[in-house]
This record gives structure tokens, C-alpha cells and sequence, in this order.
């Protein structure tokens, strides 16, 4: 076939070549130009010797990639580190279901499901509850796309790299981003946010509740109250900690949050959900500019998600990832089937139990306030004299685990170690920490080579 279809494709072409030097030669004829100089075409040669290149794969086409002939061969590997992490065998299974289509009735059913299943995380009743096509970074993009407007204030905790990155997101945006600055391994107290949303009087406060990148959990009892007292809008980042630690949207009266799929709730990579209470709503909604971003618009992608008035029939807003709607969807089931209270107190365990091993190692948490410590993700002090890569590249190599190396403001001081979802287990701790020691001792003698 493909002979065929190139042969015709050649034949197409010197059917042109030859119309086309037939009319030149009457152009040259009429106006009495002088014979061309170049030779004449044998375009029964040429034809035979293009069909004769193409049985041979000899017309340039490039060959098909060798390493796509094999079948895909992915290692298991134990992912401790901030996240993604693995995922249950439930949730494997669901992503590799039958795919439908994504305006499918079945389609919509498996996504009022997920809706529900991310108001019981976030515990919210906030209509505006849904899960947006990208990581959980877009998740950040979303609510500063659609909160903000040129020229707005928002003051930013920044106390790792999450909160830089948002900086530098609303200035993209055109929006006036105001630091509130903390240094690494520490949170912002009341006071000091209450001294920034009293000096700065901002539209929004956003705050990173779960700053992976140092380790640390931000306190949020209290801020929803400041924010309604200056009148402005909190928005928080709960993408490492959501499902692992206590959260109350509702009841700390936060107007908007987003999460990722990856990490406690136990999902593939690829899905941010999202929540605005009413206060966020009515500002979106209130605009004087459009929001800066189709994909992102709540206004349209809310009515695909039938946030509000069911009678209002869903539109195409775009194509989402249904296979990772499958996956979340089974996710949530399972985190709704063990209960929420009980995987915080999987998680706690689990991080108590991670903290006691990296003590008897010897090690020094990076934290040094408890209650500051984020639980889904620690973060451990490299001891003076080793080399991080090597311990990193010794637990992968030799065990096939995965911690990381510190990020932002914590690159080469610190390991961060992940207790997320199905990892959250005594045993997995106790892998970890075993493969660590050996690390350790490893780099160690590298050290005095």
C-alpha cells in the first residue's frame, strides 16, 4: 500500500513537472527566447527511479525510531520523595480503563463524583468545586488569573519557593505583588500577617499552606477571620498536604484552594482541583477586565463541570484527561471509604515514625518548630561532609527509592522525605529509612576515598 500511495504521489508530481515544461517551451516559442540549457527530462526514468528509492527506503524518509519497536518496560521504583507517589492498585487499574468520550453521560457522572469527592477533602459546600486539566502549578495560575486584575494588590507569603513563584505568576499578570517574607523552615504568625494586610490593604492574600520545598505547614486558624476584617480575598496552596493533615476550607474561611492529584490523594500527575467560596465567585464574576486565560476561565470551564444551575446544560470547553478522571475518581473512593479523619491519622503516625528514625540516625530536622513541621513532607539536614548526590543516587541505584534533594532556597542542605498516600505505611517508613542509613554510610566512605 505504501508502494501505492507513494507511486501516486510521484506520478502527481511529474504530471506537474510536465504541464509545467510544456508551457515554458511555448512561452520561449512566442516570445523567441533562446533553447534552455538545461537538459532534457526522462520523466519515465525519473518516475521508475523514484518507485524503484521507495522500495528501497531510500527517498530520505527518516527510518522509524529503534527504541520504539520494543514494548514500554517502566522499573518499580518506591517513590518517598515530595511526590508524585505511588499509586494503589485500584487506582493503577482505573486509569487504563475503555476510554469514552469526554461529553459522554458517563463521562459527566464520574465527574459530579470527583466533585463531591473534593468538597469531602477540602470540606467545603462551595458549588465552584472542581478539577482543572494540568498539574497541580496550574492550580496556582488559576486562582491568581481569575482574582486578579491588573494593578491589584496581593500580598504573598513567601517562605520557600512556592511563594516566590507566585510572585513572580502576578507579576506576570500585571498584578502588584507584595512579599511577606519569612526565612526558610519557619511560618508567618498572626501578627506578622496581620501587620502586612493592615499596612498593605490587599485584594488577596495568598499563603502556600504546604511549602514542600522547606518542609514547613503554615498555621491557617485564624487567617480567614483577618482576611474579612481588611476585607480581602485568602487563597491557599494545599498541594503537598491535602488528605494528610487536618484542612477545614468552610470552617477557616478560605475563598479559594487548589491541590494536585499526585500526592496524598493517591492520583497520577496531570489534575489540579480547585474550590472558590462565594466571595471568590462574586469576584470573578464582578470583573471589569476578562480573565487572561481561556483555558482557565472560570466563568466558561464551570459550566462544563455544571457548577451551578444544573438546568444550565454543559458545554464543550475543552478535552480533558478522562483516563486520569477514572484514577482520581477511584482515588477519592478510597480516601471517602477509609475516611478522611483516619488517613490524617495514618499520616501522623506515619510522619512520627519517620521523624523518630531520622533521630536514632544521628540526622537533624531542617524544621526546627514542631508544630511548624509539615507531616506529608520532612525535610532532613545533610550532615556536614556528605555528599546529598550520592546518598540520592545509592538509595535509587541500589533499592530503587526516591527521596529528594532540597529545592529553592534548600538546594544542598537538605533531604526531603515524603510519607504521601499509600506510602503513608510503618513499613514503607522503615524501607526508606534502612535504604538512608545505608546511604549514608555509603557516601560516607566515598567521602574519605
Amino acid at each position: 500500500m505504501l508502494r501505492n500511495i507513494c507511486g501516486t504521489a510521484y506520478r502527481s508530481i511529474f504530471y506537474q513537472r510536465k504541464a509545467y515544461a510544456n508551457s515554458s517551451a511555448v512561452l520561449v516559442g512566442k516570445l523567441g527566447f533562446a533553447h534552455s540549457t538545461q537538459p532534457a527530462v526522462d520523466s519515465q526514468g525519473i518516475e521508475t527511479n523514484r518507485m524503484s528509492q521507495v522500495a528501497n527506503g531510500q527517498t530520505g524518509l527518516l527510518p522509524p525510531p529503534k527504541g520504539l519497536v520494543a514494548p514500554i518496560n517502566v522499573p518499580q521504583k518506591l517513590l518517598m520523595g515530595p511526590g508524585p507517589t505511588n499509586v494503589s492498585p485500584r487506582v493503577q487499574q482505573a486509569s487504563g480503563l475503555q476510554l469514552i468520550g469526554h461529553m459522554h453521560a458517563e463521562t459527566f457522572q464520574i465527574m459530579d463524583e470527583i466533585k463531591a469527592g473534593m468538597q469531602y477533602a477540602f470540606q467545603t459546600k462551595n458549588q465552584w468545586t472542581l478539577v482543572i486539566s494540568g498539574p497541580g502549578h496550574l492550580g496556582m495560575e488559576a486562582v491568581l488569573v481569575n482574582l486578579l486584575e491588573p494593578g491589584d494588590k496581593v500580598l504573598i507569603g513567601v517562605n520557600g519557593l512556592w511563594g516566590k513563584r507566585a510572585v513572580d505568576l502576578a507579576n506576570r499578570l500585571g498584578a502588584s505583588p507584595l512579599a511577606l517574607e519569612q526565612e526558610a523552615g519557619k511560618s508567618l504568625s498572626l501578627d506578622e500577617i496581620e501587620q502586612g494586610l493592615s499596612k498593605h490593604k490587599p485584594k488577596v492574600l495568598f499563603l502556600v499552606h504546604s511549602e514542600s520545598s522547606t518542609g514547613v505547614m503554615q498555621p491557617l486558624v485564624g487567617v480567614g477571620d483577618l482576611c474579612r476584617k481588611y476585607d480581602c480575598l485568602l487563597v491557599v496552596d494545599t498541594v503537598a498536604s491535602l488528605g494528610g493533615v487536618p484542612f477545614f476550607m468552610d470552617d477557616w474561611k478560605i475563598d479559594a484552594v487548589y491541590t494536585g492529584s499526585q500526592k496524598v490523594i493517591g492520583a497520577p500527575p496531570g489534575l489540579a482541583p480547585i474550590s472558590f467560596g462565594p466571595r471568590a465567585v462574586e469576584a470573578i464574576k464582578s470583573r471589569k477586565s476578562p480573565v487572561k486565560s481561556y483555558l482557565l476561565n472560570m466563568n466558561e470551564l464551570t459550566i462544563q463541570w455544571q457548577c451551578g444551575d444544573p438546568s444550565i446544560p454543559r458545554i464543550y470547553h475543552h478535552t480533558p484527561p478522562v483516563n486520569l478522571f477514572y484514577a482520581l475518581r477511584e482515588a477519592l473512593a478510597e480516601l471517602t471509604e477509609e475516611g478522611l479523619e483516619n488517613v490524617w491519622k495514618r499520616h501522623a503516625e506515619a510522619s512520627a515514625r519517620l521523624h523518630a528514625g531520622i533521630r536514632s540516625l544521628g540526622l537533624k530536622l531542617f524544621v526546627q518548630n514542631e508544630s511548624d513541621r509539615l507531616p506529608t513532607v520532612t525535610t532532613i539536614l545533610v550532615p556536614e561532609g556528605i555528599d546529598w548526590k550520592k546518598v540520592i543516587q545509592y538509595l535509587m541505584e541500589k533499592h530503587k527509592i526516591e527521596i529528594a534533594g532540597g529545592l529553592g532556597p534548600t538546594v544542598g542542605k537538605v533531604f526531603r522525605i515524603g510519607v504521601l498516600g499509600c506510602n503513608a505505611t510503618p513499613e514503607k517508613v522503615d524501607r526508606v529509612l534502612q535504604a538512608l542509613k545505608e546511604g549514608l554510610e555509603f557516601a560516607k566512605l566515598q567521602g574519605h576515598l
